[in-house]
């Protein structure tokens, strides 16, 4: 039956408490194979949180798409979520560039007074982070074009444009990780070490994130649960991607290219 109200009520669901006995799990585990040397609780952990994470968003898909909770009330409730969560992830990448710049435009007497430090060779921005760049660039436009043909009712060229950027997502998820295998520097050098693994490595599971966003959407469409006037888990998986995006922009231009 049709919802008419404004609230967003759905069935009791065991998710949310098994998701974060699960979560706690998880981060016990890491604390286990920091000090003990050993990730089988934390692998457990990972697994079962991930298990939780697909029921849940199985079971919040079945109420927008099939069940009709999804009301435009309840949506634009959705639509403010994502914006704010996106906000907090703009400030968690903040954290980093203020560590950057903090210790590049003053350093330190412990670093030799120098940027980069002495002993470090910073990549070269013209080779693969310029790609990367470029690629990510073209993967915005393609996922804009997907949005707009499902806005037209255009399903087959929605289909390609997504699976294009999914494409280009894993391109650039292969690029960076050849990327770190070539690194003449690691997360224990330094603070630019410390920087730019930190900063460049949670864009790069951002990336992964977002890749596994866009192919859930993809799915999606191919099962036709999206309309022109319906398709929320689309739009947000754009934003996301988006956000990602300039995350990388801001990225290139400061570590990569000012930085270096």
């Amino acid at each position: 039956m049709i919802k008419n109200h404004p609230f967003h009520l759905v069935d009791h669901s065991p998710w949310p408490i098994l998701g974060a006995l699960s979560a706690m799990m998880m981060m016990m585990g890491l604390i286990k194979w920091f000090h003990l040397f050993n990730s089988n609780l934390m692998l457990l952990g990972t697994l079962i949180t991930l298990l939780i994470m697909f029921q849940w968003w199985r079971d919040v898909v079945r109420e927008s798409t099939f069940q009709g909770h999804h009301t435009y009330l309840v949506s634009m409730g959705l639509r403010w979520g994502m914006i704010l969560f996106i906000t907090s992830e703009m400030f968690f990448f903040l954290s980093f560039f203020w560590g950057f710049f903090h210790s590049s435009l003053s350093p330190s007497i412990e670093i030799g007074m120098l940027w980069p430090p002495k002993g470090i060779a910073p990549f070269n921005p013209s080779q693969i982070p310029l790609l990367n760049t470029l690629i990510l660039l073209s993967s915005g436009l393609s996922v804009t074009w997907a949005h707009h043909s499902l806005m037209e009712n255009n399903y087959n060229e929605s289909w390609i444009s997504l699976m294009m950027t999914i494409i280009l997502g894993i391109y650039f998820s292969i690029l960076q990780g050849i990327e770190y295998m070539e690194a003449p520097f690691s997360i224990s050098d330094s603070i630019y070490g410390s920087c730019f693994f930190m900063a460049t490595g949670f864009h790069g599971l951002h990336v992964i994130i977002g890749t596994i966003f866009l192919s859930t959407c993809l799915i999606r469409l191919s099962f036709n649960h999206f309309s022109q006037i319906h398709h929320l888990g689309f739009e947000t998986a754009a934003w996301y991607w988006h956000f990602v995006d300039v995350v990388w922009l801001f990225l290139y231009l400061s570590i990569y290219w000012w930085g270096s």
